[in-house]
Parts: C-alpha cells; structure tokens; sequence
C-alpha cells in the first residue's frame, strides 16, 4: 500500500508540473496574440515556480539508494570546547529543526543529553518523511564554527566543531535481527530536565549491544518503557549504518580507496567573524547570508552533494 501512494503521488506531481506548464505556455501565447504587456510579470512568476518545481523533482531523481526513502535519525555530539562546542549543537539542532519543518517533515527527539551550563552536550532526533534520509546524508560529518564567543569576556574569536552522524530508520524489524541476549539494559535517573516524576524513577534506559559495543540511551520520555522503545529504535539505526560503513568499506578496500577520518577533516565551515560565509569544502558551494543557512536553508549544499555523488557514480 506505501508503494501505491508513493506512485500515486509521483503520479499527481507530473500531471501538476504538467498542468502548470499547460497553463503558462497558454497565458503566454495569450499575451502575444493580444499585445498585452500586462500578462509578462504572471508569465515569468509562472515560469520561476515551475522551474523550482521541476529542480525539486529532478533532485530527487538522484536518491537511488536502497534507503533514500526512509526517515532519518541525526546524532549531534559536541567536540572540544566545552560550553561553546555545546552551544553549536544546539545551533545545529535548531538549524536542522527548521529545514524538517520547511519540507513539512515530523521531528522527534530520541534523546538529549543537556550541557553543563549552556547548549546541548549530544542529541538524536528521528525526522520523518519522504526521502529524509536521502537528503540528510549530505550533512553526515564533523561541522566547524568560528565566531567571537558569546561565553567568552574577552571577546575572542573560537573555533568549535560537532559531529552529526546520518542513519535511515529501520521500519522493517526483519532488516535488522537483534538477539536479546546480545543486549545490556542498565536503568538509571534522568540528568536531565523532565520534572518530579523523570528525576524521582529509574526511567532513563541504556542499551549495550555487546557484540559490537555499539551503546545507546534514552531519557526523555516520563516511563522507562517508552525510553526503551526510543533506545531500541536507535539500536536498530545504528546497527544498520555499520552494516552499511562495512560494506562501503569492503567497496574502498576493492577500489583502492582511502578515505580520511579525523575530527579535522570538516565537510564544512560556518563562519561569523571576521566576515560571514558558510562553504562546503566537499563541494566548493559558499553562501555569504550565514543566518540564512541557520535558519535552514542548506538545500545548495545538499543538491550540489547529490549531484555530486551521482556524477561519480
């Protein structure tokens, strides 16, 4: 049945963009039969939101992958640097919050871990939508801020950097088989804000998978079941991107390939001071408006990704 709606409304997106052309080829044929100037400004606005529409539709050509479609959990993990390093996560988490909601996507956190006096120390959030995670992959990798620190009484410029770590949600159990017995399951108080009841209980909950050491927590929710559920659907996230670090690694080995991994190899640069610019040093893009970009506008930097890695095959 997902199947069917997805046809279903790839289907209602060509007769749309089909419909809008109609249209605008028609008006402008209007406009010239008459003469009349006064038809040019809702010509070329026709034109502009088809072109964007038709940008739209093409992009998504270029999610191919077995799990493009899926939804998509981000970590967010806080690098050195304290306070400030906190604080661009949650400038992270807020700029990644907007763009979901600009494409009409669900946010929910999985987990928080607060910071010590400010920001946020790590987060995971599952957003949830049509090709979430075939976007999303495009931001997986270490982000560098620079800019004078507000925590800062000198005034001095930082540089801070956070890792954000992309997985598709596992929406099939049958994709990754977990044996229980392979799990420790610790519970423990929340730390953090949550109310009497979280800081009162043990509701807080920590899964180890122990064959491959992978860990992972809830603590949000109020009851220690609907933590575990959390924990458990991250568990999955996460055993499913080793699956497919491994096999990408296996493809390298083949290939020949050597890939760089170290916390200063940055995908890209957000920069306040002494000037503003965000660039992608994947790709080359740069875009001067930084508060833009915080406020969710990273779709060049992801398009210009996509377009990437389809040309390179």
């Amino acid at each position: 049945m997902q199947e069917i709606t997805r046809l279903r409304d790839k289907t209602e997106d060509y007769n749309e963009v089909l419909s809008s052309y109609e249209d605008a080829s028609v008006l402008w044929q209007l406009g010239v039969e008459e003469g009349d100037e006064s038809l040019e400004k809702e010509v070329s606005e026709a034109v502009i939101k088809l072109n964007e529409r038709l940008s739209e539709l093409e992009l998504e050509l270029l999610l191919k992958g077995p799990y493009d479609r899926a939804n998509a959990v981000i970590s967010l993990h806080a690098g050195a640097g304290g306070t400030e390093s906190q604080d661009w996560v949650q400038m992270l988490l807020r700029m990644y919050t907007r763009w979901a909601d600009s494409k009409g996507y669900g946010v929910e956190i999985l987990d928080l871990l607060p910071g010590d006096e400010a920001g946020v120390k790590s987060v995971s959030l599952l957003i949830s939508g049509e090709n979430a995670y075939g976007y999303l992959k495009a931001e997986k990798g270490i982000h560098r801020l620079v800019r004078i620190s507000p925590f800062d009484a000198s005034g001095r410029r930082h540089t801070s950097f956070a890792s954000a770590d992309v997985m598709p949600e596992v929406e099939d159990d049958t994709q990754i088989v977990i044996d229980p017995a392979d799990l420790k399951i610790d519970t423990f108080r929340s730390g953090g804000a949550g109310g009497q009841h979280v800081n009162k209980t043990d509701s807080a909950v920590r899964i180890t998978h122990l064959p491959t050491g992978i860990v992972v927590q809830c603590q949000n929710e109020r009851s220690q079941h609907a933590n575990r559920l959390k924990a458990m659907k991250l568990l999955q996230a996460r055993l499913l991107d080793l699956q497919l670090k491994q096999k990408e690694e296996e493809l390298n080995a083949i290939r020949g390939e050597q890939q760089e991994i170290a916390w200063g190899s940055q995908i890209r640069s957000y920069i306040f001071q002494p000037y503003t610019l965000v660039k992608d040093h994947r790709t080359g893009v740069e875009i001067g408006n930084v508060e833009s970009v915080m406020d969710g506008n990273i779709d060049p930097f992801i398009t210009r990704y996509l377009q990437m890695q389809a040309q390179n095959g």
